[in-house]
């Protein structure tokens, strides 16, 4: 397996003893206090917030006193690099595998969805006997085998697919109030979503306080995605800027109040010194470069450092993981497992061969002096496509330097913000970056045919709710929930659905153009939603109506039809599926119209 390292066979390039120092490293790590009682882990993590959207990175608009404490008080990771964007992260970060190995190279187009063979975080703490949560964002499938609960968490309050307002996300959500899924099920809520977010995790840590459980919590915030919501107190200091960045900024203000109630709260609670407390992000600024990107080349979705190189500060006070410290060697979202397994004594009991390596001799100040921790290359690429592309959007990193694309070099140390290409001037360090890059690709490039499926019939998930966020296409993809209210038509803009049929028998197949809970016909126009704070919200457009006539279904070779009313709430099959994988593709057609049918709701009988 080609490793995360410069070297492809070792898991790190360090002088000859090493071994012993690292083992030295871990047992200093894990005092004997948390030998007798494992430390928990809160984990904070935003969504498109970068490296520059801090006070603390010397932003001069944007203000966020709480998190500057935290940076003050902890170890800070400096050239910390993720994906561009946000599914990939999550799965790097929750696996310890590089993103196109996890099958999670797009935020759509069933490209989002996790592999089944991938163990989580979550899984590998679960089985050690951590009451695992998971609060906000997760943006790795929505159908069983991928959701969050399939996958390792005991308590989950999420919304639906990559944000509040998108497709899988309940009918009509924008950022205030409505309702989320809780283990599962819907459950109305009242509040700023990243306020309901936290207050559900602290009420997970409490519970397992009283319990006597250790616990790992996942917050992953859907802020400060857009679309752009902010309560408006948290937005009104930045009204000088455009509404986008206003929100946008509003939306950090409201994390970062969180985040300082969330420290207090585990003071509160005496947990403080026995919680690890990370702060991270999943990819670079979205909306805050034209303010302040820290010197940085792009943005999300850049190939450039400004698209992956984000924050990641940590603090343990009971395992002397305090600072102010900076640890300046490259590292990434693959080294977020295996780091924490080793903080926490957690055993790796499915024995996943990580791709990234174990930071906890870099942490304490004491083994950072004492070895030689040798340079590394990693990766990270932007694919956004239906099946990945050799060299798009690419950056093949070390500490010194940066191959973007196969072609482009920077010295990041003396040229941080990736002006001045050195590629001619250093032929050697181009071509020794795209010889890992090449092997790399070929370790990786068989699994990308292995599709993940959406299971049908299975218990866990019966009915299975499907959604077009999850459609297999090559055109643009209804993800938000404006795009079905427009009624988007075209080829472009149907797909199908990767789904596996867990047991033969008998299947009802419902087809909707609206979700159940708008209780609305299929051929039904829709008035606009109300509206929040901050930009148009998804629901603020009027639903257009469309005059079906009759409803398609092709699965498993069969090709079905029946004619339908407009005024029919969804259109229903009742037939037989033998087991095994296929594609389930269904539509609305009309004299001059053909479209998705963007729900649809699978049974077994």
């Amino acid at each position: 397996m080609i490793r995360s390292l410069d070297c492809p066979h070792r898991s790190l390039m360090l002088s000859a003893g090493w071994l012993s120092a690292f083992a030295l490293a871990i047992s200093v790590l894990v005092p004997a206090a948390a030998n007798a009682k494992q430390p928990n882990v809160v984990i904070v993590i935003t969504d498109d917030q970068g490296y520059g959207d801090l006070s603390c990175h010397g932003n001069p608009v944007l203000r966020t006193p709480e998190i500057d404490k935290l940076h003050a008080e902890s170890i800070r990771l400096t050239d910390y690099h993720v994906s561009p964007t946000c599914s990939p992260t999550r799965s790097a970060f929750l696996t310890g595998h590089w993103t196109n190995r996890t099958g999670v190279w797009h935020t759509i187009m069933g490209r989002s969805m996790l592999r089944e063979n991938e163990v989580t975080m979550a899984q590998m703490f679960k089985d050690a006997g951590y009451a695992t949560g998971m609060f906000g964002k997760w943006h790795l499938g929505d159908n069983y085998p991928c959701r969050a609960e399939d996958r390792g968490f005991t308590e989950v309050m999420r919304h639906g697919g990559g944000g509040v307002g998108q497709t899988p996300d309940y009918w009509d959500n924008a950022y205030f109030d409505g309702s989320y899924f809780h283990n599962s099920k819907p459950e109305a809520v009242n509040g700023f979503c990243t306020d309901v977010f936290f207050d559900y995790a602290k009420r997970f840590i409490r519970d397992q306080k009283q319990a006597g459980r250790p616990f790992l919590a996942y917050i992953a915030t859907n802020a400060p995605h857009g679309p752009m919501h902010s309560p408006e107190e948290d937005s009104k200091p930045y009204q000088s800027q455009s509404v986008h960045v206003a929100n946008f900024f509003g939306m950090i203000a409201n994390i970062d109040r969180n985040v300082g109630q969330l420290r207090q709260f585990l003071r509160d609670e005496g947990l403080e010194r026995d919680t690890i407390f990370i702060f991270t992000t999943d990819n670079g600024t979205s909306s805050g470069a034209p303010v302040f990107n820290a010197g940085m080349r792009g943005q999300k979705g850049s190939e450039y450092d400004g698209g992956h190189r984000v924050p990641f500060f940590i603090h343990w006070p009971g395992g002397k993981l305090v600072g102010p410290r900076d640890v300046s060697p490259i590292s990434a979202h693959v080294d977020v497992v295996p780091t924490l397994l080793d903080l926490c004594d957690v055993e790796n009991r499915a024995n996943v061969k990580f791709d990234g390596v174990s930071l906890a001799p870099l942490l304490d100040p004491e083994m950072a002096a004492r070895i030689r921790w040798g340079d590394r290359m990693l990766i990270t690429d932007s694919q956004r496509v239906k099946d990945p592309i050799k060299w798009r959007k690419s950056a093949v990193m070390s500490s010194r330097w940066r191959l973007v694309n196969g072609e482009e070099l920077y010295d990041i140390q003396a040229d941080p913000g990736q002006q001045q290409n050195v590629a001619k001037s250093h032929p050697e360090v181009v071509e020794r970056m795209r010889d890992y890059y090449e092997r790399w690709w070929t370790e990786l490039e068989p699994t990308f045919a292995e599709n993940v499926a959406i299971a049908l019939g299975h218990p866990r998930e019966n009915p299975a709710r499907l959604t077009c966020h999850d459609w297999i296409t090559t055109g643009s993809t209804p993800w938000n929930q404006a795009s079905v209210r427009e009624a988007m038509t075209g080829p472009g803009n149907t797909g199908y659905w990767n789904v596996d049929v867990v047991e033969a028998g008998e299947y009802e197949i419902r087809l909707r153009r609206w979700p159940e809970e708008s209780k609305a016909a299929i051929g039904a126009a829709l008035p606009a939603g109300a509206k929040v704070p901050g930009v148009i919200a998804y629901r603020a457009r009027p639903g257009k109506a469309i005059q079906p006539q009759t409803a398609t279904l092709k699965i498993a070779g069969g090709e079905h039809s029946t004619e339908i009313a407009a005024d029919a709430l969804e259109a229903t099959f009742v037939i037989q599926l033998p087991a095994g994988r296929t594609r389930l593709e269904a539509a609305f057609l009309s004299e001059r119209a053909r479209h998705g049918a963007y729900y649809a709701y699978v049974l077994k009988k």
